[in-house]
């Protein structure tokens, strides 16, 4: 941009449609830039002053939304309502422990979760997108939110369109439109300018922000940035808010259940209090107390420190989670289908040889495969190691004195490209590589032993390209149609031989119970050699024309009995990882192509690399910073670990809280005063939920990392019925030794009742975090072993310290904490009984799976052009 043009007041169109009825040529005058030249840094600068930058939501964590997630629970606001009732009717002491307990608690849930959202913006922050853009006179690679009104950016495969653009320069351009206008098939594209009042659907010369590249490059001038977009227009009226996933749809039922338990336990304790003639003021702190102890109101604190812990953990071992709610559903697959080059392959192609059709013409298949050539910088990486290969720079010579004339784009249902090259007679040849089946299928002549060639390169494992020439007449960019009547030259070879890690990363795989299952655009042989060099091989093979002739449940019938799906198009691999859904299990799908995003948005967890396409990264749920199976690995058993820590809470709060709780409302019929006051059951509930914030750094044992790990809330129901129970055993102990041994009165009783549930609820930890028997051939991690420990001990003394008065407590007896320590043991010493015969008919019992939901794509997309900073 020159110096003037800077100084001139800027025009810009306003809005995308007002842009399409323009021409190219008047946009970028009133933008004040070329096509070749751009904006400079200082004007881009002063644009994003002025537009902000290219995003349509925010990843920041926010104090607000947090604190609200904490203060929204109905129970804690009439809990908070009843103690400053109980403070107005001169209850003071009370109503103030219980707010002081209530805040501390509040506090702790609203510390770990704002962590929680720190972690996952500092997560989001590491997920770049970028694109290519001309500043002053030079492309550059740019981040998506960077860019601003003006900018000159290109497109090409399986680029998400990152702004608004006023198409400049297009070749073979089609888009992938269906987020925003739902029709399914792609829109051509071309420079031409359209009547004011065109439909969005029908603006052909222009590219919308959040659409796909289909196929073929353009060149496009930014039009609208972020909210200013029609992409941005209809996300910012959806909700921030993504769909939940399986497991947040878990803790959420989870809850409910609870919620109704508390309910009803909350109505009939105070009831019976009322009809007792107890002061309903007290009834009502008492029972609602009671519910709140019921309630996790710790567990989102609790998952959110799990997730935040595991999401550092993952992301030094290399894996990354756009939402850290998808590390448990990452722990929940059984079925991966992943891609073969770069994850059981080295992914470093080299180029070996060429088979000419006729034996001295090497050289010419060499020479026409560099020709028909589409991007030889950033290009597919067949073309890249060609052009890198020694063979290339002995004939590059040859091919100095030929133009290309015009280029027809690859694509993935052609799988060939094709290029109109001039000779330097000024004659025009049509030049045709790609795959060999599609390649050869136009050719006229194709002699036997080419075709034996081609079946021994696929039997050794190599990669193939075909290559085949016609005259052409005319300049004239060419079409699909034109790639008929080929006389094929020969083929080239190249090597991507198998990781020598792949195998132990399968094996490994396989003892986490995942069936591995390739998914290729190769040809099947090669796919078969690859996987039986890595000793995968244990089904058959099934190509897309066989899938094509199956229905959906035959095909979901062979899968199990299929390794791998070869020459699959991306409905292919899409209809594959449905199939396998709808038999159950989690399924996973691992690819970094533009030809991968239908199965990755399909998958119930989308796998893909840092290195991959933009559409690949936008679709995937989790993103690998190294194409390694075996950090694949690494961040399964991460997602079981965290997974089995939070059940362990789960299990915690509907066994020993439970019955604490249970047993609360049953001597509220046979005692003329309240078992524990409401400032102590809070009291109680917040000591013990603090202990229980170590579990996330608890081990877990390796017999439950080889499974996957989902919510089955029929289990946990079972579990709360059949423990509960269990927990009130001694609790009504607690009740005798207190009332008929030591002859309490009401402060001694509500003290020894305290220390007593304190105690064994937060001591059951050691047997019900395994499922080992006896509970202590699992060793606990040292936090959660001093936070059960500790707690325990801070309740047993606190009868006895200067804040006892305060608290309602009185110092117990020597004799209560030697039949404490009897009560203890005979309880874990039940639970122990209890699990035997629990888990012994939980075996028998079927697990029920609900399938993942899908995501709504346009609030995945959005999560593209997010920033920390808006």
């Amino acid at each position: 941009m020159t110096a003037s043009a800077a100084q001139q007041p800027i025009t810009i169109a306003t809005g995308l449609v007002s842009a399409a009825s323009c021409s190219a040529a008047d946009l970028l005058r009133a933008h004040g830039v070329t096509a070749e030249s751009g904006l400079s840094e200082t004007e881009v600068a002063r644009r994003q002053a002025r537009w902000g930058p290219n995003a349509v939501s925010s990843h920041r964590a926010r104090l607000a939304p947090v604190l609200w997630h904490q203060l929204r629970s109905p129970l804690l606001g009439l809990l908070l309502a009843a103690a400053v009732a109980s403070y107005l009717v001169g209850e003071r002491s009370d109503a103030i422990i219980i707010g002081v307990i209530v805040t501390v608690s509040v506090g702790l849930g609203f510390v770990n979760e704002y962590r929680a959202e720190k972690a996952a913006e500092a997560l989001h922050s590491q997920i770049r997108h970028q694109t290519q853009a001309i500043r002053d006179g030079r492309s550059a690679t740019v981040d998506v939110t960077a860019l601003v009104p003006g900018d000159v950016i290109g497109l090409r495969l399986g680029d998400v369109v990152p702004a608004d653009l006023r198409l400049i320069a297009v070749t073979g351009l089609q888009c992938d439109e269906s987020i925003l206008t739902g029709e399914s098939l792609p829109a051509d594209k071309n420079t031409a300018a359209v009547p004011p009042g065109t439909p969005l659907a029908e603006l052909s010369g222009c590219a919308l922000m959040g659409t796909v590249v289909h196929a073929g490059g353009a060149r496009g001038l930014v039009v609208a940035t972020g909210a200013h977009t029609e992409f941005g227009k209809i996300a910012a009226g959806l909700s921030t808010h993504q769909l939940d996933t399986t497991f947040q749809v878990g803790l959420r039922r989870f809850s409910m259940l609870l919620v109704y338990v508390a309910g009803s336990l909350t109505t009939s304790i105070f009831m019976i209090n009322v009809v007792l003639h107890k002061p309903i003021i007290d009834a009502l702190l008492f029972s609602l107390a009671i519910a709140v102890g019921i309630t996790p109101q710790l567990l989102p604190a609790v998952v959110s420190t799990s997730l935040a812990a595991g999401s550092r953990r993952m992301s030094r071992l290399k894996v990354l989670v756009k939402r850290l709610v998808c590390i448990e559903d990452l722990g929940d697959v059984d079925v991966l289908f992943t891609d073969k080059t770069g994850t059981l392959t080295q992914g470093r192609i080299a180029y070996m040889r060429a088979v000419p059709v006729k034996d001295d013409a090497a050289d010419m298949v060499l020479r026409w495969g560099l020709l028909c050539t589409e991007n030889v910088v950033g290009g597919n990486p067949l073309d890249q190691a060609l052009w890198q290969s020694p063979a290339a720079a002995s004939g590059q010579a040859a091919v100095a004195d030929y133009a290309r004339v015009a280029v027809l784009p690859f694509d993935h249902e052609r799988r060939m490209v094709s290029t109109l090259v001039r000779d330097p007679a000024g004659e025009l040849t049509l030049v045709t590589k790609g795959a060999p089946e599609s390649v050869l299928d136009r050719c006229v002549d194709v002699p036997a032993a080419t075709r034996h060639a081609l079946a021994a390169e696929f039997a050794a494992g190599n990669r193939v390209v075909a290559v085949a020439i016609r005259p052409a007449t005319g300049t004239r960019p060419p079409e699909p149609a034109d790639e008929r009547d080929l006389h094929l030259v020969g083929l080239l070879v190249f090597l991507d031989p198998p990781k020598q890690d792949a195998a132990k990363a399968l094996r490994r795989l396989a003892e986490l119970g995942i069936a591995v299952k390739v998914v290729t655009g190769d040809n099947p042989a090669v796919a078969v050699k690859v996987g039986r060099d890595l000793g995968l091989i244990e089904g058959g093979a099934l190509t897309g024309a066989d899938l094509d002739a199956m229905d959906d449940s035959h095909l979901a019938a062979a899968i199990a009995g299929t390794t791998v799906f070869a020459r699959v198009s991306p409905e292919h691999k899409a209809r594959i990882v449905r199939a396998q859904r709808a038999s159950g299990g989690g399924v996973a799908f691992l690819g970094d192509g533009v030809n991968d995003a239908l199965a990755l948005h399909a998958a119930d967890v989308g796998i893909s690399v840092d290195s991959a396409t933009d559409v690949a990264k936008d679709a995937a749920d989790v993103i690998l910073l190294d194409k390694d199976l075996d950090v694949l690995a690494d961040g399964v058993v991460e997602g079981r670990r965290i997974f089995a820590n939070t059940i362990k809470y789960v299990l915690m709060g509907t066994s020993s809280n439970f019955g604490n709780m249970f047993s609360a409302a049953g001597a509220s019929l046979f005692l003329s005063f309240l078992p524990m006051l409401p400032s102590q059951i809070l009291l109680n509930n917040l000591l013990y939920d603090t202990s229980q914030l170590a579990i996330p750094t608890d081990t877990v044992d390796p017999e439950q990392l080889r499974r996957p790990s989902h919510w089955d809330i029929g289990f946990i129901r079972r579990f709360m019925i059949f423990f509960g129970p269990l927990s009130s055993v001694f609790d009504f102990a607690t009740f005798g030794v207190m009332l008929w041994v030591f002859h309490s009165g009401p402060e001694q009783f509500r003290s020894g009742w305290f220390v007593e549930s304190l105690a064994t609820q937060t001591l059951v930890i050691f047997a019900i975090r395994t499922r080992r028997i006896p509970f202590f051939r699992s060793h606990p991690s040292l936090p959660l072993t001093l936070a059960a420990l500790g707690v325990v001990a801070v309740g047993a003394v606190l009868p006895a310290t200067p804040l006892a008065n305060t608290l309602g407590f009185q110092p117990l007896p020597g004799g209560f904490f030697a039949a404490l320590a009897g009560m203890v043991l005979g309880y874990l010493v039940l639970i122990e009984i209890g699990k035997r015969v629990f888990y012994r008919a939980a075996a028998k019992t079927p697990s029920v799976r609900r399938p993942f939901g899908m995501y709504r794509w346009i609030g995945r997309r959005a999560a593209y052009f997010s920033t920390a900073t808006r």
